[in-house]
């Protein structure tokens, strides 16, 4: 079975995304604070969602791109509410 470079480019970037997840969650683990827990919380649903979107090119299977569009707004949507928390927890 014969690879097309858009295969192997779907293969690798998961491998990056997978090793870009370690180091995300131990910074979500040892964060200094809760900004830096919040971002890394963030850029793991990212992760996430790259990693699905590498997966949906790899299988050519578009069913989880619906999915994927929710999670992403999800968490954008989160990450604004808690930042905006964190904002009037400062300004008392």
């Amino acid at each position: 079975m014969s690879y097309s470079l858009i295969e192997y480019a779907a293969f690798f970037s998961m491998l990056l995304i997978v090793l870009s997840l370690i180091i995300t969650f131990i910074r979500l683990v040892l964060g200094p604070s809760l900004p830096d827990r919040v971002v890394a919380l963030d850029l793991i649903t990212m992760l996430t969602v790259g990693f699905i979107i590498s997966y949906i090119i790899l299988t050519r299977e578009s069913v989880y791109l619906i999915a994927v569009m929710v999670v992403a707004l999800i968490a954008f949507l989160g990450t604004v509410a808690i930042a905006r928390y964190l904002e009037k927890r400062v300004l008392k």
